[in-house]
């Protein structure tokens, strides 16, 4: 952990630009800060920050560690990640929600008739939590892409994965039975960090919540 530097972890694909567009508002950019940047760890030595380009899985396990002072990270992964770190602000930003979907021809009367039935998922964790708190056993298969495909090739009857707008459910065929979580951009932080570093990190949170 570099005492001089604070050290943002910032996630690929929907979160980036919204996330480095955010951070430049107060003053947190550094040259070359873009998600197709060849270079992993970004420098900006006169503002004295680092920033590290990761998978979006990796931002709470960086953060937690200490390679990372802070990150922005969905809500999402949050959860299904359990690290211990500390969450700071709500950003408001790349809103969606962590739902149950099945194919529409295989709709059952209500939820627990899915019980003893496999679902397939990239958040078993935060599956696994919500169907115990329904008494329901449920036999998870992770998968890390295209969860759609779970129930086409009967791979799995249901699925449980984020959704923004649902179209991709729509086009196959498939329609969302319960809601498990809202989802949205959180500010984590270090916990030791927020402590050596508690000035810089709070002015940050501070000029963030102006700009939101």
């Amino acid at each position: 952990m570099d005492k001089d530097f604070i050290t943002i972890a910032l996630p690929k694909g929907k979160l980036f630009n919204l996330s480095t567009e955010l951070l430049k508002k107060v003053g947190y950019t550094a040259e070359g800060l873009t998600e197709k940047s060849r270079k992993l760890v970004i420098t900006n030595d006169d503002a004295r920050l680092k920033f590290i380009i990761t998978k979006t899985a990796d931002v709470p396990t960086f953060v937690e560690y200490g390679a990372a002072d802070i990150g922005i990270i969905g809500k999402d992964v949050i959860a299904e990640s359990g690290k211990d770190v500390y969450e700071l602000l709500d950003l408001g930003f790349g809103k969606c929600h962590l739902m149950m979907a099945v194919p529409k021809d295989k709709k059952r009367a209500k939820l627990e008739d899915y019980s003893h039935t496999r679902v397939a998922t990239k958040f078993p964790n935060t599956a696994e939590k919500f169907f115990n708190s329904r008494g329901m056993q449920m036999e998870y298969i992770k998968l890390n892409g295209s969860i759609e495909l779970g129930p086409i090739i009967n791979l799995s009857d249901s699925i449980v994965d984020i959704v923004e707008t649902g179209t991709t459910l729509r086009e196959n065929n498939l329609e969302e039975i319960v809601s498990i979580m809202d989802a949205t951009a959180r500010l984590i932080v270090n916990r030791v960090s927020y402590k050596l570093k508690f000035d810089r990190i709070n002015k940050l949170v501070e000029d963030l919540k102006i700009n939101l």
